[in-house]
């Protein structure tokens, strides 16, 4: 093979210089010199970013030590055992210090990061928050430590995406968020780990050449497309793999897993996100917390990072996680403040709106326990109706609602829609990259040809059409012509999902959400179960997340049983996913219509209420 590559090289060099003479020891050594050179350069870059990692892992165990010395100087029980609202009338009427809560808080986080791997950075200019929040003013979260996810920024640190290419990319200032919590007295004292979304292999060629269509070359295409697109996992490079609170050999989700999995396992009491297709809402879930997407834009996402800007397919959103409902209406009413709307003119001047939050009457709640796309699983199914339930009993209406169009809005609007240049940014952005394992076949499947993925997706039409459907759809728009007319469409889509809505005079819907957490090793598979919450990205309405059950045994036995609605490899991945999970969280999804945040606030209390009231007659 080597000789017949010298003598194809020897000939094309002849050919270019026929009246000279050709050495072919000449055109060996110049071939094995090149050849040399690109392996060391190769090797070399690999080197230095091994080093980089190597220095990030370093500063991160530094930032740990220094957390070791936190010294609150009082039993940490009380105060982690408190709920938010009782925590910040403590801090306000002095019965404790700001000092205090934060360290107990601090070695509480230091002892979940070290099981489950959540913690980024430590952020030890909290000092300097220390000394602000003494002041006589006294904001609405006084002295509240808060962690914050590692894509909203931070002065003096890093905003990495789990890449290495940013870890020497310090913040110059707080994004808005952050300055807001600290104008209302929070102190930032944590960032946390999410999801890479970096797609190329390190060196990788941007291209993909298919070799000889053999079966087993075959069969590795298949199962990059399988893998889909995208990552619910929370894991890269940098950092490790974010575990799930309750059960080790789960994930906590993502992205915005870091955060969940540190509220879940008690090492902060509120938490901030992103969301732009499940990101909060599926780890809150996964973790047994509460999470809060509001409608795009109703919060200032100055500062934080997206994986590809100006995308707006599906919106990106800053919002809260944290242990119970009072806690996310708190966070929100404080950063919902003059200081925001100064701070970023953009965000429309909307304060809080108690009387719609603080309402009585009764609601007409619309829902769906399927939305026809991805079978839930039995818990998932469970948990609607049986809070469909609760909330009849409690004199609330409840209507059956069926999303329009479902497979449209999936393969059309969201897949289509935010791959809409067939994923060659992302891949631009973060090649020369290590990747994280949980990446590796989607890397493959966004780098093949268009004409290759619409080869592949004709030859699994008549035995895979969701699959089909799906890959279609990663070859993005085409022209800017067609991305004026998936945005057309996204909007003829909003507005006839709210004729339907009005048809039926609803408040709020009530729907699954994605659940119980995933075995390690299957969300980097199925990002494409998340229909159940990106579809309100899509629309851009509030949705939020809360607990209300946990997987049973009957629940478990029922998965024995999972079919999908379509039979193809997504569905068994499902069924292989969620399985052995009694006892772990479950969740429902609670929506309203775009801008009426205190009105979906206020039905998942209601949500939250009626189900702790369900669990305490239950242990009676």
């Amino acid at each position: 093979m080597a000789e017949n590559c010298k003598d194809m090289a020897l000939e094309k060099v002849k050919g270019l210089f026929p009246e000279v003479e050709v050495d072919r020891r000449i055109v060996s050594a110049v071939l094995c010199g090149s050849a040399t050179a690109i392996l060391v350069s190769r090797w070399v870059s690999q080197r230095r970013v091994q080093k980089k990692l190597e220095e990030a892992k370093r500063r991160r165990e530094l930032g740990f030590q220094q957390m070791e010395k936190a010294n609150p100087g009082v039993k940490a029980a009380p105060i982690l055992s408190l709920p938010l609202m009782e925590l910040t009338a403590k801090l306000r009427d002095g019965t404790m210090s700001p000092e205090s809560v934060l360290h107990v808080y601090i070695e509480k986080a230091l002892e979940v990061t070290r099981q489950i791997n959540c913690v980024t950075d430590f952020l030890p200019e909290y000092e300097e928050q220390l000394r602000e929040v003494k002041k006589p003013e006294k904001g609405l979260l006084y002295g509240v430590p808060v962690s914050i996810k590692e894509n909203i920024a931070c002065k003096g640190h890093p905003n990495t995406m789990g890449l290495v290419k940013y870890l020497d990319c310090p913040e110059p200032e707080d994004s808005v968020i952050v300055k807001v919590l600290k104008k209302q007295g929070a102190i930032p004292f944590l960032q946390e780990e999410y999801s890479q979304w970096g797609r190329t292999v390190l060196g990788g060629p941007q291209g993909f050449i298919l070799p000889p269509m053999m079966f087993s070359v075959y069969m590795r295409l298949l199962n990059d497309i399988m893998a889909n697109y995208a990552c619910i996992d929370c894991g890269n490079t940098l950092f490790g793999q974010t575990l799930n609170p309750f059960n080790h050999k789960k994930t906590s989700g993502g992205s915005s897993g870091g955060e969940a999995a540190l509220v879940g396992g008690g090492g902060s009491v509120i938490g901030i996100g992103t969301d732009v297709a499940a990101s909060i809402r599926v780890p809150c879930g996964f973790c047994g917390v509460c999470g809060f997407k509001p409608t795009g834009y109703r919060l200032s996402i100055k500062g934080t990072t997206s994986p590809v800007d100006g995308m707006n397919s599906a919106i990106n959103v800053i919002g809260p996680v944290a242990r119970d409902m009072d806690s996310l209406v708190l966070c929100m009413k404080a950063v919902l403040c003059d200081e925001l709307f100064h701070l970023d003119p953009t965000v429309p001047p909307l304060p809080f709106n108690d009387e719609i939050y603080c309402s009585s009457r009764p609601l007409r709640i619309g829902y769906y326990d399927g939305d026809g796309y991805f079978q839930p699983s039995p818990s998932m199914k469970r948990a609607v109706q049986e809070t469909r339930k609760l909330l009849q009993e409690a004199g609330h209406t409840l209507i059956p609602f069926t999303p329009p169009r479902i497979n449209f809005l999936v393969d059309e609007l969201f897949t289509k829609g935010i791959s809409a240049d067939g994923c060659s940014t992302l891949v631009e952005k973060f090649n020369g990259e290590f990747v994280d394992t949980t990446w590796t076949n989607q890397l493959r499947c966004c780098k093949m040809p268009d004409l290759l993925k619409r080869f592949l997706a004709l030859i699994l039409m008549p035995v895979y059409p969701r699959i089909s459907r799906h890959l279609n759809a990663l070859t993005g728009v085409g022209s800017v012509k067609n991305c004026w007319k998936n945005n057309a469409d996204r909007t003829a889509y909003r507005n006839e999902f709210i004729r339907e809505w009005q048809k039926l005079k609803l408040d709020v819907v009530l729907c699954p959400a994605l659940g119980p957490a995933f075995n390690l090793g299957y969300a980097g598979k199925l990002f494409v179960a998340t229909t159940y919450t990106h579809l309100y990205n899509v629309l851009n309405f509030p949705a939020g997340v809360v607990p209300v059950t946990t997987v049973s045994e009957a629940d478990e036995e029922e998965l024995r049983h999972y079919k999908g609605h379509y039979g193809d490899p997504w569905d068994k991945r499902m069924k292989e996913a969620v399985q052995d999970s009694v006892g772990l969280p479950v969740a429902v999804q609670c929506v309203a219509l775009p801008w009426q945040e205190e009105l979906c606030l206020r039905f998942m209390k209601e949500v939250e209420t009626l189900s702790l009231e369900r669990r305490g007659r239950r242990k009676v």
